[in-house]
């Protein structure tokens, strides 16, 4: 069974609602279990024990949030190339409209050295049902790799 994990942090519940659309989408391939923990609640083992990760995030300050990028920092040296190929993918909210969460997502990702699957999606604040669609199609092509 592909296990597909979904982190994520969300302080108005639209990241979260993007979080629940991608989970929908994985959800929907026979054979896929999937995951869904808040950033401050995931753990490296978690990411080393999935077969693909979708990362989601509010835009803070032109960034991602402290709670993602805490994630990231406290599962770095244990993930240390044990991640390597592992699929991914991104989706942000912004009420700024601007694409730079997802670049520093990516950035951080190849760290990790994870094979993006998909271009990132990013909702300019709650998403539309169109992007709640798009999320969901992402959902499906991570969990098949």
């Amino acid at each position: 069974m592909a296990k597909v994990l979904i982190i994520y942090h969300s302080q108005t519940g639209n990241t979260e609602e993007m979080a629940q659309a991608v989970a929908e989408g994985a959800r929907s391939v026979a054979g896929v279990e999937v995951t869904i923990k808040r950033a401050f609640d995931a753990t490296a083992d978690d990411l080393l024990s999935c077969d693909a990760v979708a990362f989601g995030s509010p835009t803070n300050f032109a960034y991602i949030s402290g709670a993602l990028k805490d994630f990231f920092d406290r599962s770095l040296i244990a993930c240390q190339d044990k991640t390597t190929d592992k699929p991914y993918c991104t989706f942000t909210s912004s009420g700024m409209g601007k694409r730079k969460a997802l670049d520093v997502l990516d950035g951080i990702c190849s760290a990790f050295k994870l094979r993006k699957i998909d271009e990132g999606i990013m909702a300019p604040g709650k998403a539309t049902p169109e992007i709640l669609a798009q999320l969901r199609e992402m959902g499906k092509k991570l969990a098949t790799g």
